[in-house]
């Protein structure tokens, strides 16, 4: 196996480097060299908040300008968790300077928006992934393992239920409406309609799985005066299937409930349930399955980072140019789902893909 690592930048002291840093500097095809901020000292601050304890801070390189970061010869890839609205932005930066780039979901808050990423992608020959971690986590394959097996027949229903409570460190997600990429559709939501989506194309076989995508939505929000919603449930109609049954997704997402990140995956003859796809490294992840003659099971899993796990797998597409695991296709079909949702819940109307 080579022992060459990808050198990581990170643009921004967000505070998702609470958990990617560590995450890039544990990963063992990886290797932190930089992190910026347009704010002086942050990203120095950061680092010195976020690095495990004993991490020589001497190696990475803390610049107080973004710009900068990007055009730094020794950064190879860079991991973008600026704000929803600048993911466009300095995506481009970075690709058109020659960086591979892990971009925080959602990728952008247009369809266009992507595609104009992903062509700039294929211009400079680089990589470019969205940064769903949690389909990282070995739970998510023994699901996969369980729907492809026809365990619980054919997939007719899922419920993705996202959640946590708003607190004061975190009003800036509210503070803009969501043409601007505030509010909760855009910050949990990305993962309840990437669940639906993904949980709808399990029963395809484990090496060929495609998502499945909704034909229409109808969901119902409730915004702040800044235009975020801070509440938003609704229902994906994923079409009829072969044997002209229904297939429905429910999704709720809210910031005014306790944390939660769940989803169920109802089929012909049973059910299969993620308890938590937000997991963190010590936790011992739970699903669940049952059948309709009554059998029931629980099986855990051993703890595991599903970070460190996107940061390995990402740096190992860069070094052995290897085809990401998330695609352009699925998140250009997330954000088109997640902006139909939102004009749904505007307008009151139910809105056809």
């Amino acid at each position: 196996m080579s022992d060459k690592k990808l050198k990581w930048g990170i643009l921004g002291a967000a505070r998702v480097n609470e958990r990617l840093l560590p995450a890039i500097i544990e990963a063992p095809n990886s290797q932190l060299v930089a992190i910026a901020s347009r704010r002086d000292g942050a990203a120095r601050a950061t680092l010195e908040k976020y690095a495990p304890q004993g991490f020589d801070l001497n190696n990475v390189q803390c610049y107080d300008n973004l710009l900068t970061l990007i055009e730094d010869p020794n950064v190879d890839a860079i991991y973008c968790p600026m704000a929803n609205n600048e993911h466009i932005t300095w995506a481009m930066h970075a690709i058109n300077s020659g960086k591979h780039v892990l971009i925080e979901k959602p990728m952008a808050l247009t369809v266009e928006d992507i595609e104009a990423i992903e062509a700039a992608a294929i211009n400079n020959n680089v990589k470019v992934m969205e940064g769903f971690m949690y389909r990282f986590h070995p739970q998510h394959a023994r699901v996969q393992e369980i729907v492809a097996s026809g365990l619980i027949g054919d997939v007719l229903s899922v419920r993705a239920s996202y959640s946590f409570l708003m607190r004061p460190a975190r009003m800036y997600r509210i503070a803009n409406g969501v043409e601007s990429g505030g509010g909760a559709m855009w910050d949990i939501g990305p993962y309840a309609i990437h669940s639906l989506r993904w949980c709808f194309g399990l029963a395809n076989a484990a090496q060929n799985y495609q998502p499945l995508e909704p034909v229409s939505v109808v969901a119902h929000a409730k915004f702040n005066d800044a235009g975020a919603d801070i509440v938003t449930s609704g229902v994906l109609d994923f079409g009829i299937d072969a044997e002209g049954r229904a297939r429905f997704g429910h999704f709720d997402i809210s910031f005014e409930r306790s944390r939660k990140s769940e989803y169920e995956i109802i089929g012909t003859k049973g059910w299969v349930k993620c308890h938590a796809a937000w997991v963190f490294q010590n936790d011992v992840p739970v699903i669940s399955w049952a059948l309709e003659d009554g059998k029931y099971a629980e099986e855990r899993f051993a703890p595991s980072n599903h970070f460190n796990l996107e940061i390995e797998h990402f740096s190992d597409c860069v070094l052995n140019d290897k085809q990401p695991h998330l695609t352009f296709d699925d998140a250009k079909a997330n954000c088109r789902a997640i902006e139909l949702a939102l004009q749904s819940a505007l307008t009151g109307q139910k809105i056809k893909f």
